[in-house]
């Protein structure tokens, strides 16, 4: 982790403290990331309830409670599903916001066509709900790096507005 990283994080962590709030991530192609790197901070537990890995289908379903048909007509690399993601992760967990992430992170495009590096983010949070998509460049390791940094970022503009 490089000191720019650190100090977003960290950053992060003290705004959602001194603002009361608490978040919580349900993540696909990065895998656990979000959750490993607030959680390799001192004071963690005091902002992050917990977060879902739901890289299957199946587990954004039956975990986050994603519906089939939204999976069925839109793929789980989505912004309907990425917010959906990030609705199930705020209900099951009970936290203030919450953000997702699924995409594609390589080495192939999925099964729908989508490219090495496309990655919808969700985000969950009490005035508003949205969705965007972003373009990665890189390997899988880098896509997933960015990916995650990218969430911890829009939560820490979301907490600062």
């Amino acid at each position: 982790m490089d000191q720019t990283t650190i100090l977003t994080e960290q950053r992060l962590l003290e705004t959602l403290r001194a603002r009361g709030l608490t978040f919580a991530a349900a993540e696909s192609c990065t895998g656990g990331l979000i959750a490993k790197r607030i959680t390799d901070l001192p004071g963690a537990s005091a902002v992050f309830r917990g977060g879902v890995v739901s890289y299957t289908n199946e587990v954004k379903r039956d975990v986050l409670g994603v519906a089939q048909h939204l999976l069925d007509q839109h793929g789980a690399v989505s912004a309907e599903v990425a917010q959906a993601m990030a609705e199930g992760a705020l209900r099951i967990t009970g936290a203030d916001l919450a953000v997702s992430v699924t995409g594609v992170a390589g080495p192939d495009r999925d099964e729908r066509g989508n490219d090495v590096g496309t990655v919808y983010f969700g985000l969950a949070a009490p005035q508003h709900n949205r969705s965007l998509k972003m373009h990665f460049q890189g390997d899988r390791r880098a896509i997933r790096q960015q990916a995650a940094e990218y969430a911890l970022s829009l939560l820490l503009k979301e907490t600062e507005k």
